[in-house]
């Protein structure tokens, strides 16, 4: 007779368990916040085409919102340290909901400021990257990148699914309905899913990375730290902008903002001017968001065996790749160097946002990360701002991108130089390196 064998307990199970099922929250979350805000480029040109409003004045509400999420990122961080995630993602539901559903009864170009912009911005920024970054960390040590690049990998999904979706119902029904659509979606998916988020593990008796026993897990992070001097430190705002490493990664997050947004804005109206079709360029912009889902995943995972160092270089110098191929597009239309902006941009540079959490909480984690973290994004955001407008500006001056795509292909080369001299692996070794 075989030997049985007794089933393994669910509570034995329910750490592993457990950690998947926040990757799974986080991963809609994301997926419907950020296309919550990007769904602005769908509803902007019926909006702009019902009420005759300037462009420029329509486009402002968008940025205007970006700038109201750089200015509150610091107060966020504060509130996630004091309230946790689930406070601050639950009212970012009920702004995100409140200003799209708000939208349908605009009337005037401060109503669209303020609900397309401000509610919708702010809403998502207390949803999105920054503040899923402040705790995603927590739970995962080991697999720390990977499982934030899985969490992320929703952005993309979202642009596939649900941005083509609220499409067809803007050509059937409207932009009204689209924003009555997305609404309720976020207040009906969202609110309910984000009750069981919690800032750490250890609040639910839990331990990170699905760990049984305290004994273990403490052995982990203890064999993971090369600067126990540094570890020690109860980091502060105050103590970490006292630092060179937060000046360094304070630059790493300034130039990935700047690199992404740039491209990211002018590259459809560039690809059109040199010759390829409006189709084409669509189709590009598109292809960008749909090969990042694998490039998070994969850099992300990297990043937990070799080091965040030489995956954040790799993620700048797809950038940097990126306008490169741009730059020599100028010569005229090919198709194989638009491939290489795509994947360059997409595969490499998105895993951005896999890092970024695990790049800060390996340097400053503590019972003040999510503030040192809020503000760090607030140079990603300033840099996000930054790359669109001034390589606008350079094409005003000088009627080309040459000039500005070479400052955005600089800034690239800065970030990756930057992330060397902020030196995560000189504070703790990524698993793959750390022995236990």
């Amino acid at each position: 007779m075989q030997p049985q064998v007794s089933p393994v307990p669910f509570a034995a199970r329910l750490p592993f368990f457990f950690g998947w099922v926040i990757i799974v929250v986080a991963f809609l979350t994301v997926a419907v916040s950020v296309t919550a805000r990007t769904a602005f480029s769908l509803m902007f040109p019926p909006i702009v085409d019902e009420f005759g409003w300037d462009r420029g004045l329509a486009a402002g509400a968008f940025s205007f919102g970006f700038l109201v999420s750089a200015v509150i990122s610091p107060v966020v961080g504060r509130v996630m340290d004091k309230r946790g995630p689930r406070f601050v993602i639950e009212v970012g539901v009920v702004l995100t909901a409140a200003g799209l559903l708000g939208a349908t009864m605009m009337h005037a170009p401060w109503q669209l400021y303020a609900t397309l912009g401000v509610l919708v911005g702010a809403g998502a920024n207390c949803m999105s990257f920054s503040v899923q970054s402040q705790y995603l960390p927590n739970w995962f040590v080991r697999r720390r990148a990977l499982a934030i690049g899985l969490a992320f990998s929703g952005v993309g999904v979202g642009a596939i699914l649900i941005l083509p979706w609220l499409q067809t119902i803007i050509l059937k029904d409207g932009w009204r309905s689209a924003c009555w659509a997305l609404g309720l979606m976020t207040l009906f998916v969202l609110l309910p899913i984000n009750l069981i988020v919690t800032k750490r593990p250890q609040d639910l008796g839990l331990l990170p990375d699905g760990a049984k026993e305290p004994g273990v897990a403490a052995a982990r992070r203890a064999a993971a730290i090369v600067d126990p001097h540094w570890t020690a430190i109860e980091w502060t705002v105050a103590r970490a902008i006292r630092t060179h490493r937060f000046w360094w990664l304070c630059i790493g997050f300034f130039c990935g903002g700047y690199a992404w947004y740039a491209v990211q804005v002018h590259q459809t109206k560039y690809l059109v001017e040199i010759g390829f079709s409006p189709m084409q360029a669509a189709w590009s912009l598109g292809l960008v968001a749909m090969v990042g889902i694998p490039g998070q995943i994969l850099l992300g995972a990297l990043s937990d065996r070799i080091g965040r160092e030489i995956v954040w270089s790799i993620a700048a110098m797809g950038f940097a790749i990126c306008y490169a191929a741009l730059l020599a597009l100028a010569a005229g239309p090919s198709e194989p160097l638009l491939y290489v902006m795509v994947l360059s941009q997409g595969v490499l540079g998105y895993s951005f946002t896999s890092l970024m959490g695990a790049v800060v909480a390996e340097i400053f984690e503590g019972p003040h990360f999510g503030s040192i973290f809020s503000l760090l994004m607030v140079s990603l955001l300033a840099g996000g701002a930054a790359g669109p407008w001034v390589t606008g500006v350079l094409y005003d001056v000088q009627g080309t991108y040459a000039t500005g795509f070479a400052v955005a292909l600089g800034f690239s080369v800065l970030g990756a130089v930057s992330i060397w001299f902020a030196a995560p692996g000189k504070v703790r070794m990524v698993a793959g390196r750390a022995k236990g």
